[in-house]
């Protein structure tokens, strides 16, 4: 994991939110691996974001500098304002700078939206929406300075959406939602910071961790290759994070040893009636018509054929 070993991220300085475990952790073993020093990031709360007392971070931390590599843990909450501009400093003091930022932090708290209490909405979209945006935009304001003091950005940002965040999912509306708006968030993260040499991608990856087993997954490891192993994800993830990755505003599914691009929200045929407004029963008809050569919607995960 030694930055001596030239790999694809060498010498670049990476934010891994939600690091400890999962997605996250096997994000930041990458990194590390391909010569990048990396802050790990994470609360230790537990899957349904209720306190926890754990100490993975810095067990993560440990198993990079065991192997050679360089990092830092950090325990802020993401969605806090001044905590996740303490982590972006953290990044610069400790490493000197910050190239790459991986938004991975969340959790769970299921419940069909007839039934979702507030606090189950607001805690997850906050985790999840807000989580990204904080601690983005103390990034953005530091690569941003930089630029404009004529020093060379090659930033970028990896967002994590969900095939929730894309199709939907029945019993987790709060996460579903919150991951749709971090899907729309990269396209205009991408759009606003291109000027300032920052990259901003998403990933929506099918994989199995605490927040999927036991919901979607088994916890049966499966023998010889295991497509689910969160570790299938990372590549991706490390390439959208370097400064080999010339894309910007595109979301891929990435599962096993695959992925794919996911085109966002397309216009439709546009139907009319002609220079004057439209009846209510007209714009029943144009509708249907505007709906009738086009590709059905991916159905909602669990919804019933």
């Amino acid at each position: 994991m030694s930055s001596n070993d030239g790999g694809s991220s060498d010498g670049r300085v990476v934010i891994v939110t939600g690091a400890a475990r999962g997605l996250g952790r096997a994000h930041a073993l990458a990194f590390a691996a391909e010569g990048a020093k990396v802050v790990v990031n994470d609360l230790g709360v537990e899957r349904d974001g209720s306190a926890g007392t754990s100490d993975a971070a810095n067990e993560v931390v440990e198993e990079i500098t065991a192997a050679g590599g360089e990092a830092v843990a950090n325990a802020a909450d993401v969605a806090d304002w001044g905590q996740a501009q303490g982590m972006v400093q953290q990044a610069i003091d400790s490493f000197g700078r910050l190239d790459t930022l991986v938004c991975n932090a969340g959790f769970l708290r299921d419940r069909m939206l007839a039934g979702m209490s507030e606090d189950e909405w607001d805690s997850v979209t906050r985790v999840h929406l807000k989580g990204h945006f904080a601690p983005a935009r103390h990034a953005i304001e530091y690569w941003r300075d930089q630029s404009k003091a004529g020093n060379e950005i090659d930033a970028r940002v990896v967002n994590t959406s969900s095939g929730a965040g894309l199709a939907g999912s029945i019993g987790q509306g709060n996460y579903a939602t919150a991951k749709a708006g971090i899907a729309l968030l990269t396209v205009q993260q991408a759009a606003e910071w291109g000027r300032y040499g920052v990259r901003c991608n998403a990933i929506a990856p099918d994989a199995r961790t605490r927040m999927t087993e036991g919901v979607f997954y088994s916890a049966d490891v499966p023998d010889g290759f295991d497509e689910k192993a969160p570790e299938n994800v990372s590549p991706l993830v490390v390439w959208l994070g370097s400064a080999d990755c010339d894309i910007t505003g595109r979301t891929f599914e990435n599962t096993a040893g695959q992925l794919n691009v996911c085109d966002g929200w397309q216009k439709g045929p546009i139907e009319s009636v002609g220079d004057r407004r439209m009846s209510v029963s007209e714009a029943g008809e144009l509708a249907r018509r505007s709906i009738a050569g086009e590709r059905d919607p991916q159905p909602v995960h669990g919804a019933q054929a």
